[in-house]
């Protein structure tokens, strides 16, 4: 059996394809069209998927899109019902879309598929599942358990927002939802468009500047935004928000209640929009904990699995975890609406046709290593292409200079092995660093990713040596978990360093690691595991030989705006275009100053700010 998922049309498009149960390829378009969360049709991702297995179209049994275009229809137009006459502006402006291309998203898809093969009936091979259902599978079916509860959050779907299900075997089933518009992903969204970030891919500038605040209006949003109950399920107030009606997220209302505006993106940062970041964490964080304990405690099961884009906020997720409320916690790498393709080729392949399910101890995702890859011969021919000098090491040789180059300091562009599916560079496109370095963190902000100075970095790590550095004792392959740095790693801080606020603490060493230890003492972590990517385990080892740290920085190989590269013509731009030292592409080893000063190019303003 061989299905083919797709996500498409409204943002984060992918493609997953799935053959006889097996995982054999997944990824987004926007890695291959460069456009940051392309929504359009995931041409390239299909293409690539295809190729990935050796197949043409024609050998596809099915082909599932990951929601109901025609449910999502009935609830914007009941929405705007409920509303009218307000937002009728809004309304004119969506309708014109939906008529030409969204309502009739089947014939569409159809379409598409013809220009593979004509010969084929694609209506009748094409399936729908539901948006939550594909969400809901994307975390069971990969998951290393039997069965397990299983929570998906995000903005909205078809109707819902928030959905609670079991999966027993190969069954899984939706069992209770909250539905829009109240919804715990558009609250943060709401937070990120009024500290002035971008909706839909700002919410992790507003999870990493958190820290810098403290959550004094957290009890406002709960007294006044959010009503919440003690299981978990809430509702919101609406007068506060205009994402209903209105073409913005937010209205005066909530502006009165915060005694400001909206920021604009390129207004200063404030002591108010750091505690407001605080707060909207904070609200997050107790929503998602009452709400996995109550599915704890009804259901008796001690596996969670997380899906939907508020399971990307990797601080909820690490509270969750130490809660205990669950004995085991695993997300889905590709939580968000790319994950939904694979998720409904999954939810098809067991739910609709009835396929068995094989349980893997580890997991079925393969590291999310899921995309292109490419041979040594073609990278050194695309390098020759570029015009780039580079020399060619030995396997053996690879770790062992770059490990030497991140001890001398370097920013390294690192590109091995198939590009990872989901937000996470995951060692296979990632900009490398030495954590040990007090101005690592500045010097990858600054003049290599070009974005603001208070992200965060995250550590990889050797996963056998994670509790000797970390608060942690369970893996966390996909960065998709936060701890703090143990205790014996900490500094001490002086009297004068615990007065500071806000951005002021940003260049405080807070560890031995300053470079990936947030203000919190926390940090994103990557535990790397020999069996799933060992060329990247390595260079952890070599590193860890070289410097008796067996951690370092691990940031994704692009500049902001910027997909994560693809390829290897992609990584050598970023290099040119960017501050970065030394570029390693397979066994091609490539230093900045050898490079033709005619091929730089400058990326600082390269790409929309995202």
């Amino acid at each position: 059996m061989i299905i083919l998922g797709i996500s498409a049309f409204y943002h984060d498009s992918a493609a997953a394809l799935l053959v006889d149960g097996k995982i054999i390829a997944a990824a987004q378009e926007e890695r291959f069209t460069r456009i940051k969360h392309d929504p359009d049709f995931p041409e390239h991702a299909i293409n690539y998927c295809l190729e990935a297995a050796g197949l043409t179209a024609d050998q596809l049994d099915h082909v599932v899109f990951y929601d109901k275009p025609f449910l999502k229809f009935e609830r914007i137009l009941e929405t705007y019902m409920a509303f009218a006459p307000r937002g009728f502006q809004s309304f004119q402006k969506a309708l014109p879309t939906w008529v030409k291309e969204k309502l009739f998203q089947k014939n569409l898809i159809a379409k598409k598929f013809e220009a593979y093969d004509e010969a084929s009936n694609w209506s009748e091979k094409l399936l729908f599942a539901e948006h939550h259902q594909s969400h809901a599978a994307s975390a069971y079916y990969p998951s290393p358990f039997e069965n397990a509860a299983i929570l998906t959050m995000d903005g909205v779907g078809e109707w819902a927002t928030t959905s609670l299900a079991i999966g027993q075997g190969s069954k899984l089933d939706i069992t209770h939802e909250i539905h829009f518009p109240h919804s715990l992903g558009l609250l943060y969204s709401a937070f990120t468009y009024y500290t002035g970030f971008k909706v839909n891919s700002g919410e992790y500038k507003v999870m990493g500047l958190a820290p810098y605040g403290d959550p004094v209006y957290a009890q406002k949003i709960l007294d006044n935004l959010i009503d919440l109950k003690g299981d978990g399920s809430f509702r919101l107030d609406m007068s506060y928000f205009d994402y209903c009606t209105g073409l913005t997220m937010t209205n005066d209302r909530l502006d009165d209640l915060f005694g400001g505006l909206k920021r604009s993106a390129t207004e200063e940062l404030t002591q108010q929009h750091m505690d407001l970041a605080a707060s909207i964490q904070a609200v997050t964080e107790e929503v998602v904990l009452r709400m996995t304990r109550s599915l704890a405690k009804t259901t008796g099961l001690r596996n969670l699995c997380l899906a939907g884009g508020v399971a990307l906020n990797c601080v909820a997720n690490g509270k969750v975890l130490r809660d205990n409320a669950f004995e085991n916690v695993w997300v889905q790498p590709a939580a968000g609406d790319a994950g939904g393709a694979l998720g409904a080729a999954l939810s098809a392949h067991h739910g609709l046709l009835g396929q068995p399910r094989a349980v893997n101890k580890s997991d079925s995702m393969q590291g999310s290593y899921l995309g292109p890859e490419f041979d040594q011969a073609d990278i050194e021919q695309r390098l020759a292409g570029t015009g780039a000098i580079f020399s060619t090491l030995t396997q053996e040789e690879v770790p062992v200079a770059t490990a030497q180059a991140l001890a001398n300091g370097k920013a390294i562009g690192w590109f091995q092995g198939r590009m990872e599916y989901g937000p996470r560079a995951l060692g296979n496109r990632s900009i490398l660093g030495d954590p040990r370095s007090a101005t690592m963190q500045s010097v990858l902000n600054l003049k290599v990713k070009y974005r603001e100075s208070f992200r965060p970095f995250a550590p990889s790590i050797l996963s056998e040596a994670a509790s000797d550095w970390f608060e942690i004792d369970s893996d966390s392959p996909y960065m998709l978990m936060v701890a703090n740095i143990v205790e014996k790693r900490r500094r001490k801080m002086t009297d004068e360093e615990e007065k500071l606020f806000g951005i002021e603490k940003l260049n405080v060493p807070r560890s031995d690691l300053p470079a990936v230890t947030h203000v919190d003492y926390s940090a994103r972590i990557q535990t790397v595991h020999e069996q799933t990517n060992p060329e990247y385990h390595a260079l952890l080892t070599a590193f860890h030989e070289l410097t008796n740290c067996p951690v370092v920085v691990n940031t994704s190989f692009n500049v902001r705006g910027e997909p994560i590269v693809n390829t290897p013509e992609d990584a050598f731009r970023c290099f040119m275009g960017t501050e970065m030292d030394v570029l390693v592409i397979g066994n091609c080893f490539l230093r900045k100053e050898e490079q033709d000063s005619a091929l730089k190019q400058d990326y600082s303003e390269a790409f929309e700010l995202d």
